[in-house]
């Protein structure tokens, strides 16, 4: 596959190239020099690959560099959401690269492979595969239907959603569940099935969502990770987004799509606008 005759997503860490609310897919001709290429596949007929733009990136309004988290975001939409895969697909493997530059076992210089969806070491020959690291994120209810809520120490101060971690080696995704739960709110857990999945490139991710049926209440947060949280009403919910109190996970999130599902549609924002 030649890379340079591609058409190209183009990537600046975790923002993408758009123009007029769409994922911008530059023709080969008018692509900006780039300093690391890799194959997307083939889209509406066009060969795409996602580039990393070698300097400055000269933007011509309405195109701008736009972040991934939110982008694309009404995933009931066929386009946004091609749009918003797509997307993800070339964030993922751009974020890889940048952090498979050397060989994890000798320290060499790698070189990309295989329309860049592998790198080799020069030095001993092996090769290297894009990762992916399991997550999971429970919406966890009580008996009366009310929703756990939880705010972490590193998102904005108002910002709220459900617990959430990294699968330990040995886990089985439940297990990890119920884990991440009693460690960040002191909740046991009854009933968890599975509710869907999403790509989760910060960096590299994939976040499997889960819903649960609390088996206790009284909420004890670490004080480290999780800093606060609280069981909501549908109503006391709706009146703290729609106060500007709490700010929900971002649309076209899986975290979202998890506190939508259980509201019944969509919440208002702060605005009285219902977001997607």
């Amino acid at each position: 596959m030649d890379l340079d005759a591609c058409d190209a997503v183009v990537v600046v860490g975790a923002t993408v190239l758009a123009d007029s609310g769409r994922l911008a897919i530059v023709p080969a001709a008018a692509r900006p020099p780039a300093r690391l290429a890799f194959y997307l596949g083939r889209v509406g007929g066009r060969e795409v690959a996602g580039i990393v733009p070698a300097g400055d990136l000269a933007l011509v309004p309405p195109a701008a560099m736009v972040p991934l988290r939110g982008a694309f975001a009404d995933l009931n939409d066929e386009a946004a959401r091609a749009d918003r895969e797509l997307a993800t697909a070339a964030v993922a493997m751009a974020t890889w690269h940048e952090r498979a530059a050397h060989c994890p076992l000798c320290g060499t210089a790698t070189e990309p492979r295989e329309g860049g969806w592998s790198r080799r070491c020069p030095a001993d020959g092996v090769d290297h595969y894009p990762r992916t690291d399991p997550a999971v994120i429970v919406a966890i209810t009580d008996a009366d239907d009310r929703m756990l809520l939880a705010h972490v120490s590193y998102h904005s101060p108002l910002r709220y959603s459900h617990l959430a971690g990294y699968v330990e080696p040995g886990e089985s995704l439940e297990q990890a569940a119920r884990r991440e739960v009693f460690e960040e709110s002191g909740i046991t857990l009854d009933e968890v099935e599975y509710a869907g999945s999403q790509p989760w490139p910060f960096p590299a991710s994939i976040m499997i969502g889960y819903r649960a049926r609390a088996a206790s209440t009284d909420i004890a947060v670490d004080g480290l990770e999780v800093t606060d949280a609280a069981w909501l009403t549908r109503p006391e919910l709706a009146r703290l987004v729609a106060a500007g109190e709490m700010i929900l996970a971002p649309p076209g999130s899986i975290a979202r799509y998890l506190i939508h599902s259980w509201y019944g549609g969509t919440v208002p924002d702060a605005d009285g606008v219902p977001s997607a």
